[in-house]
């Protein structure tokens, strides 16, 4: 039934507030204990989180002990630390350095982190300059993030306790290091269609008088949308505004727990609806 409430959903037709925030608990469960699908029936079955959060730390055990079948390109402890590392670096350029130091270990670290984006362990989010279509014919290869694959394994790595997270308003769990963005970038990436391959991007202006950032830049069709992920509901949108002046565009996205909104050039999508940008704009 929310499925159905979602997909009927739009900028002229508004979740109820009363199921969006049932839609939101949902989400907040979704945030807690991830995707995958052992966990996922360990949570319908039993309802329990630490029970879930043992699922996932076997999960993190057995995809640990797999990295020994790559040693030979790479050595299982590199990878160990870099895997463990893009949580820790969620959210924020990766910086090889904050994984090991020195110049020959950057070199094992990068090669370390390509392997598990191959697998699809992480995934990578490269800035763009974002002057133009195609989005990736402007990017800077040394300047990335990085997004772990599944929100439960990437708390997990953080060492949190998901059992405690029930009992925290939800504020207080969204903003807890980079979650909902994290969220945001993975339903991005699922939901491109089949015969595309999943790119999204960032961007970032340094200058002295402003530090700005957009979460997420990326094309639908021949247009550029910028995208800004806010945990909770509220929150300023200066560096959205300053790119869509910027590039003189005429739309921008604003995915929080909102409901439906439309402010001047920013249209709100709440997060439960992030796989319907593309229906939506």
């Amino acid at each position: 039934m929310l499925n159905q409430v979602i997909s009927g959903s739009s900028f002229h037709q508004p979740v109820d507030p009363v199921i969006h925030e049932k839609i939101i608990d949902k989400i907040k469960i979704f945030l807690i204990i991830g995707g995958m699908p052992k966990v996922v029936d360990t949570y319908i079955n039993e309802k329990d989180f630490h029970t879930c959060q043992l699922e996932i730390d076997n999960i993190i055990n057995s995809l640990i002990d797999d990295f020994a079948k790559y040693k030979e390109k790479v050595p299982s402890l590199r990878l160990e630390e870099t895997f463990y590392s893009t949580a820790h670096q969620a959210g924020n350029k990766f910086v090889y350095t904050k994984v090991g130091e020195g110049i020959e270990s950057s070199k094992l670290y990068k090669e370390a982190l390509e392997l598990l984006v191959k697998t699809g362990i992480a995934y990578k989010v490269y800035h763009t300059s974002a002057r133009g279509i195609p989005l990736g014919a402007q990017i800077n290869r040394n300047r990335f993030k990085v997004i772990p694959y599944d929100t439960g394994i990437y708390q997990r790595l953080l060492g949190l306790n998901l059992s405690e997270y029930i009992l925290k308003d939800f504020p207080s769990l969204v903003n807890r290091g980079s979650l909902t963005e994290m969220y945001v970038g993975l339903e991005l990436l699922a939901n491109r269609p089949p015969h595309m391959r999943p790119e999204i991007f960032y961007w970032h202006r340094e200058a002295r008088t402003s530090n700005a950032e957009v979460d997420y830049v990326t094309a639908i069709g021949p247009r550029i949308l910028p995208i800004e992920v806010k945990a909770g509901t509220r929150g300023q949108m200066q560096s959205l505004h300053l790119f869509l002046n910027d590039r003189n565009l005429d739309c921008g996205l604003r995915i929080s727990h909102e409901n439906f909104a439309h402010y001047d050039k920013i249209k709100t999508i709440p997060i439960y609806a992030t796989n319907r940008i593309t229906q939506l704009v």
